[in-house]
């Protein structure tokens, strides 16, 4: 189903109970993400701020649930997309069978070019209302949390095109307000618009650029997917919606935008001029992404419809709206995936513990020895999956979304010694963990069932008598070795430890509990001990995942104990001796002020009982420090 822009999606969420109009005053500097963060957390619906002090009302959480987030691409389920893309694909790639079977294909490979985008010379409902002397203070932008450096439009569709080929882009790339007509473009270094910007560049020309906001929701979730370099977004869009998108002409450059989009922001990069400080900016990874220089991006005029909806988004501790993109593109991409890289991948999935890049488990058809580690080293090099900092293959019947099953299968199937591949590579540039800047260590783990060519001995049982160790850890509390430990998981036969120390009391916790669990777990009863800080609950297994996931670099920071036990170190390294080599981010937080004004208001805003803020739990995980950043 395609919508004509924002309002017409507000009105189908409205239909199925899918979204919350809030009339009270929100004010989007803090406010709308305090309440935001509590609604998406607790299962809520899609909220309409429809007070902002502004023109314009903010639809935020719009893609936070399966439902919402099918309705977004135009399907019942995610699934409904993945097949009819696999149908494609298949027609497309299918060299074999007589001529009347190939004309049997047709119709699916016509359906592409009912989709591709079209291009009009009349204006479009984007334009109904110009603004040649642009003000950005006209629109509802979010500051989201106490310690980012300013506002920050969240949802942009950045459109870019290449000075020599002709290419465009649609990305989405953070924008910092810095004043009424100039912004920060925070596209990162691995991005096509980075690359458009080095292209314009080198020519010493003025890059024209436009972002649009809105219209059919399908274009916010196409500007996102890992699609190949110089392949249009609105091909995607359209396949999706099953109608093509309209382009028109902007009004002060020569780039097109989608007619139906609510609001368009038109203006230029100029690449010879001086780069701008943009951030902090509390991220998608949970902790805050730091200041940096970005190019600044010059407003030449900002266009809407006449009942234009600004969308907006907030990201931070996961879960976040955010999961359900990736979700969607798990289903949506697994074809290509398949057809492309790897044909014998049968399933991927990136859970939300990991934020998109640090954690992906793929199942496999398994066929031959050594299969499994060819797959971690093909897709340690593919696109974007190029930034997967963990990754985990396995093979079987095993559900790769039922955690505890996933784990149970893990330990079944691994040896230490030799399904381990440790190697380095290129990392998102959010990650904060890694010695140098966007490169760093990783690790793939095959963990799939082993074929008679591969197995050398079975593995080691899982021991059921923990009382010994029990005891032990039970006198590391006592001596202050560690604060608490976790051992829940070895009662589902998981054989996982989970520990936290006070590095900021003692630098030298990690390696004096590294010794002791040498000597009390000789039996390997824990092939896996993951530590972390004394603030994270051992107990909350997802906030164990984030934590270590996000603060470890794997060559740095796993350690083999014994030939059966792995220790890894989840900690925050700005405490261990020395230091870190980098400035280390606090965690994403609500401040204490914006709780209480929200606590106060909760009652006018109409979405029932008192949801109590996330941040009053993760506060804890602050380390202090000035602002954003870790100070030791």
């Amino acid at each position: 189903m395609a919508y004509s822009g924002l309002s017409d999606f507000i009105t189908a969420l409205e239909k199925k109970d899918e979204l919350r109009r809030i009339k009270t005053f929100i004010d989007p500097v803090l406010e709308i993400t305090e309440i935001t963060d509590r609604v998406t957390k607790s299962g809520g619906k899609a909220l309409l701020f429809e007070n902002t002090g502004t023109d314009f009302p903010v639809l935020i959480n719009a893609y936070g649930s399966d439902e919402r987030m099918a309705m977004a691409i135009g399907r019942g389920n995610f699934d409904d997309a993945g097949k009819e893309i696999e149908t494609v694909f298949n027609s497309l790639s299918d060299n074999r069978g007589s001529f009347l079977e190939k004309l049997s294909a047709l119709p699916s490979l016509l359906k592409l070019t009912g989709v591709l985008p079209s291009r009009s010379n009349r204006k479009g409902t984007c334009q109904q209302v110009i603004h040649l002397n642009p003000d950005l203070g006209i629109l509802p932008v979010l500051k989201c949390w106490p310690h980012d450096g300013g506002r920050f439009i969240t949802l942009p569709m950045v459109h870019t095109i290449h000075p020599e080929t002709g290419k465009t882009n649609v990305g989405m790339y953070r924008m910092q307000i810095l004043d009424k007509n100039t912004t920060a473009m925070h596209w990162q270094r691995h991005k096509t618009g980075a690359n458009h910007f080095e292209a314009w560049k080198k020519i010493k020309k003025k890059m024209a650029v436009s972002v649009a906001l809105g219209g059919d929701p399908v274009y916010a979730y196409s500007a996102t997917a890992p699609l190949p370099e110089n392949i249009n977004e609105y091909i995607l869009a359209g396949f999706l919606r099953k109608k093509k998108v309209n382009m028109v002409k902007c009004i002060t450059n020569d780039l097109y935008v989608p007619s139906d989009a609510d609001i368009v922001i038109e203006g230029f990069v100029d690449p010879c001029e001086e780069l701008v400080w943009e951030g902090p900016f509390g991220d998608h990874t949970g902790f805050y992404s730091l200041a940096d220089w970005y190019p600044k991006f010059h407003v030449t005029c900002i266009t809407n419809s006449k009942n234009a909806v600004y969308p907006a988004t907030i990201v931070g501790i996961p879960p976040q709206e955010d999961v359900w993109l990736a979700k969607a593109t798990e289903k949506i991409f697994l074809s290509p995936v398949r057809m492309t890289i790897q044909p014998e991948v049968e399933d991927f999935h990136m859970p939300h513990a990991g934020v998109a890049h640090n954690l992906m488990i793929v199942k496999i058809k398994k066929n031959y020895p050594g299969q499994g580690m060819k797959v971690i080293s093909s897709l340690f090099g593919a696109g974007q999956m190029m930034f997967t900092k963990y990754l985990i293959v396995v093979s079987g019947e095993v559900d790769i979304r039922n955690y505890r099953e996933l784990a149970a299968h893990l330990f079944s199937n691994i040896h230490h010694d030799k399904d381990l591949l440790f190697s380095r590579g290129p990392l998102d540039i959010l990650d904060h963990s890694s010695e140098n800047y966007s490169v760093g260590g990783k690790l793939g783990v095959d963990a799939t069932i082993k074929l008679p060519e591969e197995i050398t001995g079975l593995p080691d049982p899982i021991l059921s008598d923990n009382s010994p160790v029990l005891n032990s850890l039970t006198g590391l509390i006592e001596k202050k070795i560690i604060n608490r430990f976790n051992i829940s998981l070895l009662k589902e036969d998981i054989p996982v430890l989970i520990v936290s120390v006070d590095m900021r009391a003692d630098a030298d916790a990690i390696e004096n509990a590294k010794k002791k669990f040498r000597e009390i777990d000789t039996e390997g009863i824990f092939r896996l001990i993951l530590a972390v800080d004394h603030s994270v609950d051992t107990d909350d297994i997802n906030m164990v995942a984030w934590q270590i996931l996000g603060n470890t670099d794997p060559q740095r920071d796993h350690e083999f104990l014994s030939r059966k036990s792995v220790f890894i170190d989840g900690t925050i390294k700005a405490f261990r001796k020395g230091g870190f080599s980098r400035r280390w981010p606090n965690v994403v937080c609500s401040a204490e002020d914006t709780i209480s004004a929200i606590d106060q208001k909760w009652e006018s805003l109409g979405l029932g009982p008192l949801i109590s803020s996330p941040s009053n739990i993760n506060k804890d995980l602050n380390q202090g420090g000035t602002d954003e950043i870790i100070i030791k």
